[in-house]
């Protein structure tokens, strides 16, 4: 069973350009949501596709189990999302031994942009970049779960 132990932030400048890769597109939805648990479609510039179940409550850690899918039955799949399909442009940004991944939101969350960064144990301590805004790990108004169903509850600061 994998294990996503990941912090989020919002950013605060656009410092993080200067390091990023080209970045991709990706469009999402989630076809069950839950308390506790969500199963998600994923297209990767639309060329190819992943299915995602995450399980738990922990703001930090979750079980995460994923799978490849066919890309016509992640479309398809797409068409039965629970709220909004979300739209975004991942970069994936290397700041002092850690990948952080940077998306800017597009549609209907358009001016978002959030940080991640995936760690390996719940005890490691990234780096923060200069650019890194407000930590925002647990507050769910800012998972993408909650952003699909609810939409953006507050301004980005």
């Amino acid at each position: 069973m994998a294990k996503e132990i990941e912090r989020k932030f919002l950013v605060a400048s656009d410092g993080w350009r200067e390091h990023a890769d080209k970045g991709i597109d990706l469009r999402q939805a989630y076809v069950v949501t839950m308390d506790d648990r969500s199963l998600r479609v994923r297209i990767h510039g639309n060329k190819w596709a992943r299915l995602t179940i995450k399980i738990g409550k922990s703001a930090l850690v979750r079980n995460e189990y994923e799978y490849d899918l066919p890309l016509d039955d992640a479309r398809e799949m797409l068409t039965q999302a629970i709220g909004i399909i979300i739209e975004k442009r991942r970069y994936r940004v290397p700041h002092k031994g850690f990948i952080w991944e940077v998306d800017v939101y597009e549609g209907a969350l358009k001016g978002l942009i959030v940080a991640e960064v995936e760690m390996k144990r719940e005890t490691d301590i990234p780096a923060l970049p200069s650019w890194i805004g407000r930590e925002v790990t647990g507050d769910r108004r800012y998972s993408n779960q909650a952003l699909a169903t609810e939409g953006l509850m507050e301004p980005q600061s």
